[in-house]
């Protein structure tokens, strides 16, 4: 690959960062300073053949590997301590290891703790998938009498409701509805 095409696509990576979402053809135009919307779609060609990015049905770019792969280096002992040694064993994309379905995930912020027995605190970020197949057990985005949250989706008999994963925090039974929206796929944390 030629420095050129990896500078640009660096520019369409950090549009993407900065943004917080994929640019238009117009905006690639601009960016990258190509003179037709031809260029900026023969480009978005040549990324998808190679999976960095892919389309939606409405044709807006979608990213697939704006990361990159980081190496595998090994495996390191989370019990008692033993010798280590470095070793390449192979390599990971994150977009794809975090998200199996682009077209239909989507991050969210979390807000609260009645969460964090799930590991799931205050200002992680969660990876949703848009379906309306949860099952018993899932952590679920959930609009529950009008309003969102997210709970373990739980049945007692025929009937579903919301289970907190933090003991100060009651089960949440609808009194006129219960939509599942999505499924919770991935948190993300920052230290």
């Amino acid at each position: 690959m030629t420095f050129m095409y990896e500078k640009q696509k660096n520019k369409i990576r950090q549009f993407y960062k900065t943004h917080k979402h994929m640019p238009s053809y117009r905006e690639i135009m601009n960016l990258l300073g190509y003179k037709s919307k031809n260029a900026v779609h023969k480009l978005v060609k040549k990324l998808a053949a190679e999976d960095f990015i892919s389309q939606d049905p409405r044709g807006r770019l979608i990213p697939n590997q704006l990361y990159g792969e980081i190496k595998v280096l090994g495996l390191i002992e989370a019990g008692f301590p033993s010798p280590a040694e470095e070793e390449l064993l192979d390599t990971v994309s994150l977009d794809n290891f975090l998200i199996k379905n682009k077209e239909a995930s989507y991050i969210l912020r979390v807000r609260g703790n009645s969460m964090i027995d799930a590991g799931i605190f205050e200002e992680d970020l969660v990876i949703a998938e848009k379906t309306n197949q949860a099952k018993t057990g899932d952590i679920v985005i959930a609009e529950i009498d009008g309003e969102w949250t997210m709970k373990y989706l739980k049945k007692n008999g025929k009937d579903y409701y919301l289970e907190p994963a933090n003991k100060d925090y009651p089960c949440i039974y609808p009194e006129s509805g219960l939509r599942i929206a999505a499924v919770v796929k991935a948190v993300i944390r920052k230290y």
